[in-house]
């Protein structure tokens, strides 16, 4: 089932429309959407915001682009786009994030349109969109190859490709090896952080980009220490939070061991609150 809601600045409720799009998910995916709507993402995905602003002005938007934001989450692309005078569209397979993103363009008075919809087989037509951005989304398909088949597809020609995607190296990308040592990734699946390498990148979009263009860059997380750090992600970032359910008493115990020396390990300051440089790869690409 897809959903599509339309965001009215001018006010009102907004309006609900149910169409039969979204196709049956395998169940790795089933799994995976399962995950990404336990707990309230939107807690951690409000502070990384300025990625969002940040992206948005690598990709030079103009006001009226038509900008698809796949894989959206609650929303920080798609509103930073939006804060830009462009026509924006949300897209998610999980309705529970983009009620978040719903609720944050309806406070800020920004027209959005909103769809749950799966990144691996958009319900959009060829060339829809001016942009089509993805800031720590796309990444986490199983299939890495069919939503940047997809992403191409429903960007016009000349248009871009935005993506903020976390480093193999990074902090994030530490601690999802981390996780992995409790969790093994399903049998065959690629590591998310691939996306994360300009390699991989040339691979997924390289043949039908005329230029890619990446740079390394940092968010700072900034809590108030190690166990509010350990605290908010274990009850709100869904990965996190599968994990330490999974778990036992005595391997919880060994995970938040495992945490607090990650975060030990890439923390700037001593002063007891933690500000950690996450490092990701910020990539325009220009499609043919």
């Amino acid at each position: 089932m897809l959903h599509n809601i339309t965001c009215d600045p001018r006010g009102g409720s907004a309006a609900l429309i149910l169409n039969p799009c979204l196709s049956s998910l395998s169940p790795i995916k089933t799994r995976q959407q399962a995950t990404w709507a336990s707990g309230d993402y939107a807690i951690i995905g409000t502070t990384l915001q300025i990625v969002g602003e940040t992206l948005c002005e690598a990709l030079d938007l103009r006001a009226g682009q038509r900008v698809l934001d796949v894989a959206a989450g609650n929303g920080n692309a798609a509103l930073a786009a939006a804060r830009r005078w462009c026509e924006v569209t949300a897209s998610d397979y999980v309705p529970e994030l983009l009620e978040r993103a719903r609720v944050r363009a309806s406070a800020e008075r920004l027209p959005l349109d909103i769809r749950v919809a799966d990144v691996e087989a958009l319900p959009f037509a060829d060339g829809s969109f001016d942009v089509v951005t993805s800031i720590f989304g796309a990444m986490f398909t199983p299939d890495h190859e069919k939503p940047a088949t997809e992403m191409l597809r429903v960007c016009r020609s000349g248009g871009k490709i935005g993506l903020a995607n976390w480093t193999p190296d990074g902090f994030i990308g530490a601690l999802f090896k981390a996780i992995g040592k409790y969790i093994p990734a399903p049998t065959g699946m690629k590591s998310p952080a691939l996306w994360g390498t300009a390699a991989h990148l040339e691979e997924l979009f390289g043949r039908d980009a005329t230029n890619i263009q990446t740079e390394s860059r940092m968010f700072m997380f900034r809590y108030r220490s190690d166990d509010h750090w350990i605290e908010t992600f274990k009850t709100y970032y869904g990965p996190v939070l599968k994990t330490f359910e999974t778990l036992d008493g005595r391997a919880r115990d060994e995970l938040t061991r495992d945490l607090k020396s990650l975060i030990a390990k890439f923390n700037q300051v001593r002063d007891g609150t933690i500000v950690v440089p996450g490092e990701y790869l910020q990539a325009v690409i220009q499609k043919r």
